[in-house]
């Protein structure tokens, strides 16, 4: 009799465990979000195939052509302009900017880092706005120091903040790092490429803190993919 009791008790234990043991295991996990990528340069070039032009006119690209032949253009939630890149090295010195590798260097930028120094710029994407004028303007669409845009050179996207300002009538020029990033000759001296590069500076956006090149990424890629849904 014991025999048979313990055999069934046996029984009843092998046919329990398993579904004891299924209930304690955990569920399987969850699988991951899929986050949205951002937009290619492909997408955000056909936004930028015409222009509803903003600008008093138009800007040259550099100092010694008598043609002006930039506008800026605009867009919903955004500006842009279609234009070269010549090489700013202003800011903190450093082994790629100084006054050795660069003439017209100046230790200073027209916006800061948190901390109140000057931007860096080997280290740092930034974008130069050519100062005011009577051409544009661009704090009047919404552009300031900080502001975050996307840099299209050759199939690559750089973001970027606007970091410095220069001569009124001249437009198209950003960092060494920015040049660096996107494959274009970042030497002052004599870098920069001559055409091919289109600017978009998103409106009323700021990268804080503006030194934080994670940040401009992050919030670029996120604005660039407004841009893109809404134009």
């Amino acid at each position: 009799m014991r025999k048979l009791i313990l055999l069934a008790t046996l029984a009843l234990t092998a046919a329990v465990l398993p579904s004891a043991l299924a209930s304690a295991s955990p569920a399987p996990a969850a699988a991951p979000a899929t986050v949205a990528a951002a937009p290619t340069a492909a997408q955000l070039l056909a936004k930028t195939t015409s222009c509803q032009q903003i600008s008093n006119g138009k800007y040259k690209t550099d100092e010694d052509v008598s043609g002006r032949t930039v506008a800026v253009c605009d867009a919903n939630g955004a500006v842009f302009w279609k234009a070269d890149m010549d090489i700013d090295c202003d800011g903190q010195r450093s082994s790629q900017c100084n006054e050795n590798t660069d003439c017209c260097y100046q230790d200073d930028t027209a916006f800061h880092q948190s901390d109140g120094k000057p931007l860096n710029a080997a280290k740092l994407p930034y974008v130069v706005v050519p100062s005011s004028s009577g051409i544009w303007k661009y704090s009047s669409s919404g552009l300031k120091g900080g502001g975050s845009c996307a840099v299209i050179y050759n199939g690559k996207v750089e973001y970027a903040v606007i970091g410095d300002t220069g001569p009124s009538q001249i437009i198209g020029e950003a960092s060494y790092a920015a040049a660096k990033d996107l494959g274009i000759n970042p030497d002052p001296s004599n870098g920069g490429t001559d055409s091919g590069v289109t600017y978009i500076c998103f409106k009323n956006s700021t990268v804080s803190p503006i030194e934080n090149h994670g940040n401009a990424v992050s919030k670029g890629q996120s604005l660039a993919t407004t841009f893109v849904n809404n134009n």
